[in-house]
């Protein structure tokens, strides 16, 4: 899709991966919407930026959630792009896990990503053009101790853009899914890894040279070049490109198998 005068409401804008993607928008003439719980720092990456809209929410509140896509289009036109990259991540033994925090997990990893979208294709949809970004991870391949609550969360989200591109088969709006491993610098990696097992999950990758750490504004140039593109699928490290490969074989062999056959009904 065309970036340049796009207006492109990203979640999770106000630092790591989010705020390198919003530069990489802005580089590239995107008009952007910043979402996150942080009023102030939102406003930081505004001004840094020359300019953009803030909407501070807190996408686990209902209320929050069910209204932002019609306050983002209030103030910044029809949305044309949205990037689904809010989430948290909890590590430790599943069933020492708080149930609140699980709720918030599955709340902002995976409900929040599928309301957004729910909000917004209708009017892509109705003027045939629109993108949607979803900030998997390569945790939904393969998973580490410590770690089946968040990677649960990551592997429904890939299978979520699977089916998005089922259900919007001959439609001019795309679907990328971005999968990465560790990022750095983000604060995310280093919550995980004070779960111990973790920690020497990551360590025996690391000595089969098999997960590479990934730099974050590489990470995020390849996702809006991928946007720009209409990839359907943005992966880092490349090392680790067999396994995703394996993971979504049956999702391409369903697609396959179902050509022909119509998306929606007449």
């Amino acid at each position: 899709m065309e970036l340049k005068d796009a207006h492109v409401l990203v979640t999770g804008a106000s630092r790591g991966i989010g705020a390198a993607i919003c530069r990489e928008l802005h580089a590239r003439g995107a008009k952007l919407t910043l979402v996150a719980r942080d009023a102030q720092k939102l406003q930081e990456l505004a001004d840094e930026l020359g300019g953009a809209n803030v909407l501070p929410a807190d996408l686990i509140d209902p209320e929050a959630l069910g209204t932002l896509i019609a306050r983002a289009e209030q103030t910044g036109g029809p949305v044309d792009a949205l990037v689904n990259n809010a989430g948290i991540d909890e590590a430790g033994l599943f069933w020492e896990m708080d149930p609140a925090g699980l709720r918030r997990l599955i709340d902002l990893n995976v409900l929040a990503a599928m309301e957004l979208a729910r909000q917004v294709l209708p009017g892509m949809v109705e003027r045939g053009k629109g993108h949607i970004v979803n900030l998997s991870s390569l945790a939904s391949v393969g998973v580490f101790p410590g770690l089946a609550a968040y990677s649960a969360t990551k592997a429904a989200l890939s299978h979520f853009s699977a089916g998005l591109r089922a259900d919007l088969k001959g439609l001019p709006v795309g679907v990328t899914n971005a999968q990465v491993g560790f990022v750095f610098p983000t604060d995310m990696a280093d919550n995980i890894f004070k779960y111990e097992p973790a920690a020497r999950a990551k360590k025996r990758f690391d000595k089969l040279g098999l997960l590479p750490d990934t730099d974050r504004d590489k990470f995020a140039a390849a996702v809006v070049a991928g946007m720009a593109s209409g990839k359907r699928h943005v992966l880092r490290p490349r090392r680790s490109l067999m396994l995703a490969k394996l993971a979504e074989s049956t999702r391409r062999m369903t697609e396959q198998v179902l050509a022909g056959v119509p998306a929606r009904e007449k």
